[in-house]
């Protein structure tokens, strides 16, 4: 056995042959890119060595890097895993040149298989049955010629594509001629080869697969068919074996001609037969070989109890028993179905989305009724540069419809919060009639409208953050803020209003407000400062509860007036996940709320779905609060007055001034600007230079600290402990009109007793009815 293997790849499959080779008590050598520094791969291995900064051409398909790296840490076989060079003869052979061995298959298997215009002479020649198709053609007048003898519609497709790269679907010859020159270039952009092909097109096709295994010398086994039909733009979604619904015998009719084309060239190693099925003619076509272990392999494994991972090393190592022992015995066993869980947009029309994993947590998985291969924790980046696959979740259970069920309720489990993912479509089509019923066809997914609860920022305003109330209590003496809204007294009215829990995530909006689209119907408010609201341009009133069709756009302009913050809050509130207990966003810190910030534009997030969809209720007039020229707001005082820290004058100057709110205000605090204070000492003794130092004291949200001369009252991102005297700290029920203020805006301190703070606050604990105009509710069409 290899005492160290290099792996030349990436994610989900990088881990998922570190497994095996932990198993076998070899060491596994991890490559690269610094764009998946954090891969947990890199962890897992024995040792990792960087690739350099970039994109695939000058990373994972760095031959001689990996030969170099292969070299120095005395790997002596490389595992290549799929993509990237798993199907490079040119790497394989510079590996054997080096004294390292290639775990897969022969340079000459994968030169006669690796062009599909190669493979099919093959397997025309071993009698295997082919779709009517061409060999390579010249030029655009050939392909023209050739389409007409074989009948539209036919499939363009590159001799050297994969992954759906090159394959496109002409019905006629303005499309063949439209298509011609633009798969060539596919064809050689992505695989260095123009070459291209016809073939002829079936409707309703499925796309079955045999996994086989060669030892190199003539014997080959089958593991059964899986069925890979569901796609999108031709790259798979959902794979499963066994294969629902196949005529009696067919199964064995793929397996034998899999078997028998492997056995011409004596293959060695893992490999994958690949043939369309016509669902109306009930006959099956050659359609490539993919000399590598392909992306589904998961399936077969869980059916079959076998680790092909651990074959094709024990293969390349020598160590492998003969193929007959290993088969005897192997029965197929239930059902197995695999999702392929990527980073991107099904709302955007799939695109990539990269960014950082801010929340990831999969359902307890133990390997045989729930299997997940992933590469992800909280804290990965999905880099730009590669394929966007985040996971492989794969369900076995006795009988199909149990797989699909255990499959759909992984998925629901799941939590990966930062970045979009196909999740939710995922657990679409394995509820809609084509897969639900074992009938998909390769075009199924072309008729299933996805529907994502969710809304996009196409402008952010500017300061746009997610928050929800009381924020993260229990931290505070660690040196976590609460966090929260700024203005709790709007926010709470907002989803008082929606019928929400007090705790339900809103927006808050500071000064000017973003604009929103909204992919499905929503039920919003938005309360707190006055601005303009337009639907789609059509003016709205603040305050109230409308309704938000899918497709509708929400503008929030500038506020107007007295006042600094809004509050949008949504019915069943804004989904994003807890930290340390709160839907909060601290900015400072980078953490809670959406991916730790302030909103940008681009951002996606998720609302759930709607259930209760009546609007036009209206707060009562009297909870609409003006904001007067001069805030008045409560406290109580202490616990730094006169005559230890300031002089008795002072204290009654300070509850007398009508102090102006400074322009460096924040939540972090509100800094104000007014008399000198007149100090009772000449310095803070041992715990510093000035008259304000003190020794370090905890403070209470709405605490007014004297940092020097100048007061600033401490927010809700504000720090826990501090050197400085605090005279007053604002009462709970008035911590609200801070979200208010903004520079140039007058405050006055009224002292009161705490009997009177605490009865101020418990009135929130009136029925919510109360807070309702008694007009009430009214039809989802009053919006």
């Amino acid at each position: 056995m290899f005492e160290k293997i290099l792996i030349a790849n990436r994610g989900a499959i990088a881990c998922r042959i570190l497994r095996t080779i932990n198993v076998l008590k070899a060491q596994g050598v991890a490559v690269y890119s610094e764009a998946d520094a954090a891969s947990l791969h890199i962890s897992r291995a024995a040792e990792a060595h960087s690739l350099g900064e970039g994109a695939a051409s000058a990373t994972y398909l760095a031959v001689d890097k990996i030969l170099t790296i292969a070299k120095q840490s005395g790997a002596t076989a490389i595992h290549p895993g799929y993509g990237f060079l798993s199907e490079n003869a040119a790497f394989a052979e510079a590996c054997e040149a080096q004294g390292i061995a290639f775990i897969g298959p022969t340079p000459e298997q994968l030169r006669v298989f690796g062009l599909k215009h190669t493979a099919r002479a093959l397997a025309k020649q071993h009698g295997v049955p082919m779709l009517e198709g061409t060999d390579l053609l010249d030029s655009l007048d050939c392909a023209l010629s050739a389409a007409e003898q074989v009948g539209y519609p036919v499939m363009l497709k590159s001799t050297a594509g994969g992954g759906g790269i090159g394959m496109r679907v002409c019905r006629s010859a303005s499309e063949l001629s439209e298509s011609f020159e633009a798969v060539k270039r596919l064809g050689q952009n992505n695989f260095s080869d123009a070459g291209v092909f016809i073939e002829k097109y079936i409707e309703r096709a499925r796309h079955l697969e045999v996994q086989v295994f060669g030892d190199g010398c003539g014997e080959v086994i089958a593991l059964g068919v899986r069925d890979c039909s569901v796609q999108r733009r031709n790259q798979k979604v959902l794979e499963e074996t066994p294969a629902p619904n196949l005529p009696e015998g067919m199964a064995d009719e793929l397996c034998a001609a899999a078997i028998k084309l492997a056995q011409a060239v004596n293959y060695r190693s893992a490999g994958t037969v690949e043939f369309v099925f016509d669902s109306e003619t009930q006959r099956f076509y050659f359609l490539e070989v993919n000399t590598r272990l392909q992306v589904e392999h998961g399936v077969t494994e869980q059916v079959w109890d076998v680790d092909l991972v651990r074959w094709m090393i024990e293969l390349a190592a020598g160590d492998l028993p003969p193929l007959n022992e290993l088969y005897q015995g192997l029965e197929p066993q239930g059902h197995a179905i695999q999702a392929r869980l990527y980073a991107e947009d099904p709302g955007r029309d799939f695109q990539p989305s990269p960014g950082l994993l801010t929340a990831v947590q999969f359902p307890p998985a133990n390997g045989v009724e729930l299997r997940i291969d992933t590469w992800v924790e909280a804290g990965v980046e999905i880099p730009p540069y590669f394929d966007p696959m985040i996971a492989k979740l794969i369900a076995w259970a006795p009988s199909r419809e149990q797989a699909r069920a255990e499959l759909h309720q992984a998925l629901g489990d799941s939590l990966l919060y930062g970045v979009e993912t196909n999740r939710d479509y995922l657990r679409q089509i394995l509820l809609d009639a084509p897969f639900a019923s074992g009938q998909p066809w390769t075009r199924c997914l072309e008729n299933l409208l996805h529907h994502a609860n969710t809304f996009e920022v196409l402008s952010a305003g500017t300061q746009t953050s997610v928050q929800d109330y009381p924020g993260r209590l229990g931290y505070w003496a660690v040196g976590v803020p609460p966090s929260g809204p700024m203005d709790s007294r709007a926010l709470r009215l907002g989803n008082r209003l929606l019928g929400n829990k007090q705790g339900a995530a809103a927006l808050e909006i500071t000064m000017s407000g973003p604009i929103l689209r909204f992919n499905c119907d929503a039920v919003v408010a938005v309360t707190g400062a006055p601005m303009a609201l337009t639907l789609d341009a059509e003016p709205v009133p603040m305050n109230t509860a409308l309704l938000i069709p899918a497709g509708a756009t929400l503008q929030l302009g500038s506020i107007s007036g007295a006042g600094a913050r809004s509050y949008l809050c949504l019915r069943g509130g804004v989904q994003v996940p807890d930290y340390l207990g709160s839907k909060s966003t601290f900015t400072l810190g980078q953490f809670g709320g959406h991916g730790g910030r302030a909103l940008r534009a681009g951002d996606v997030l998720h609302v759930p779905a709607l259930t209760e969809r009546s609007v036009g209720q209206q707060l009562a007039e009297q909870h609409i609060t003006a904001l007067p020229s001069v805030r008045q707001i409560r406290v109580i005082y202490g616990p730094h007055g006169a005559p230890e820290y300031f002089s008795e004058n002072y204290i009654a100057t300070f509850f007398a001034t009508q102090w102006e709110v400074h322009f460096n205000s924040s939540r972090t605090g509100v800094r104000l600007i007014g008399p000198k204070p007149e100090w009772v000492r000449e310095d803070g003794g041992e715990a510093g230079l000035h008259p304000s130092n003190i020794h370090d004291n905890p403070y209470a949200i709405g605490a007014v600290d004297f940092t020097g001369d100048m007061p600033v009252i401490l927010g809700p991102d504000g720090p826990s402990l501090g050197g400085f005297v605090c005279p007053v700290t604002v009462i709970e029920a008035d911590l609200w009109q801070l979200g208010q203020l903004k520079a140039g805006d007058k405050i006055q301190f009224i002292p009161v007793d705490l009997k009177t703070a605490r009865d101020l606050a418990l009135k929130w604990d009136a029925p919510c009815g109360s807070w309702l105009a008694s007009d009430g509710a009214r039809s989802d069409t009053a919006a």
